[in-house]
């Protein structure tokens, strides 16, 4: 499986992206993590199969994750950016026949590249 990330860029405060992250084949638990310079990196948002969506306290009313099956692709919407959403985000794709913990890196075997977003003040 392989994992194509697109759609960051440079963005002033308050303004939106939409991140776009496209499978090679069947998607089921997906996420989007992201990771900014000398942090950890950390949970962002996540959907499940049959459209159940998590989100971290940060970006809850402001990002929302959605899924397109037919097209094994995941979107995230981020509106209202603000400078410490700047990292590089990553998509990822659920670890097969493996309980799916959303919110947990080890949950997710595939992942994307990783693109860029940058909010400025």
């Amino acid at each position: 499986v392989q994992l194509q990330a697109s759609g960051g860029g440079l963005v002033q405060a308050g303004g939106s992206l939409r991140l776009s992250c496209a499978a090679s084949g069947r998607i089921n638990g997906m996420g989007w993590f992201r990771q900014a310079p000398g942090k950890e990196r950390e949970f962002v948002a996540a959907i499940g199969r049959s459209g159940s969506r998590y989100y971290a306290d940060s970006v809850k009313g402001r990002f929302t994750i959605s899924r397109d099956n037919p097209k094994n692709t995941v979107y995230l919407q981020m509106d209202s950016l603000k400078p410490e959403d700047t990292a590089v985000y990553y998509c990822a794709k659920d670890r097969p026949f493996s309980q799916w913990y959303p919110e947990k890196d080890t949950s997710y075997e595939y992942w994307g590249q990783g693109t860029q977003v940058t909010v400025s003040s």
